[in-house]
């Protein structure tokens, strides 16, 4: 059972617990907590094994939807990775912004923005990553995290990035501190492309908030950076 789905087994166990110790107060029967319980834990269980915890996902997902400063965040986010991953020439080819999006366009997971990512696959079957590639790849899964840092002064979202970083950089052998170094220079590497480019940034954010397709967005960014002669 993932850990999401373990939080929420542990906060409604909580809850029925506190249901049944003021049952003869309030006047409900004992049943009640006990079928409760068995359904959060039936629940639970269908969703680890058989939806791969996507169903705690998209609850989580749909309760913090009631949040306007939590799908800015999210967007900020996100717009951070596409903006980055522009600057390096890595492409987007799709974004969805909530595990609502993601289900409905088919994506696995919480959602994001999808990149292109053929040149790191084949790099990584052949046993030839070459350093560069690496760093921009690490760069562009760290600047949701630099976003954040940036806008609000804190992170809530990025486990999914600081994973896959982390994962390929382990997959490849280096150390642990290695890895947190690494994870560190691309973070500061994301926040000055971020930086360095606020126009085209917000424009970003503006085009993504109203659903803009991927070409429009490249097209934003592109509007709010210097022209080469």
């Amino acid at each position: 059972m993932n850990q999401l789905s373990l939080n929420l087994v542990a906060i409604g166990i909580f809850a029925v617990t506190m249901t049944s110790l003021l049952s003869p107060i309030i006047n409900i029967s004992p049943l009640v907590p006990a079928i409760a319980t068995v359904g959060i834990l039936g629940a639970a269980t269908l969703d680890t094994l058989g939806w791969q915890g996507k169903g705690s996902t998209l609850l989580l997902d749909w309760l913090a939807g009631f949040s306007a400063g939590h799908r800015d965040r999210i967007i900020r986010h996100e717009a951070g990775h596409f903006l980055v991953a522009h600057q390096l020439g890595i492409p987007a080819i799709g974004y969805t912004l909530s595990a609502w999006d993601a289900m409905r366009a088919g994506y696995p997971g919480q959602g994001g923005v999808r990149l292109d990512t053929q040149e790191l696959d084949i790099a990584i079957q052949v046993g030839n990553l070459p350093g560069q590639l690496l760093d921009r790849y690490c760069t562009i899964w760290m600047a949701g995290i630099a976003a954040e840092t940036l806008v609000y002064g804190n992170v809530e979202g990025g486990t999914d990035d600081r994973q896959k970083l982390r994962g390929l950089l382990t997959q490849l052998g280096l150390p642990i501190a290695a890895l947190e170094q690494k994870e560190r220079w691309s973070i500061l590497r994301a926040k000055t492309l971020l930086q360095d480019h606020p126009s085209a940034y917000e424009a970003l954010i503006v085009a993504m908030a109203q659903g803009a397709s991927v070409a429009e967005c490249n097209q934003a960014i592109a509007q709010h950076l210097p022209q080469v002669a």
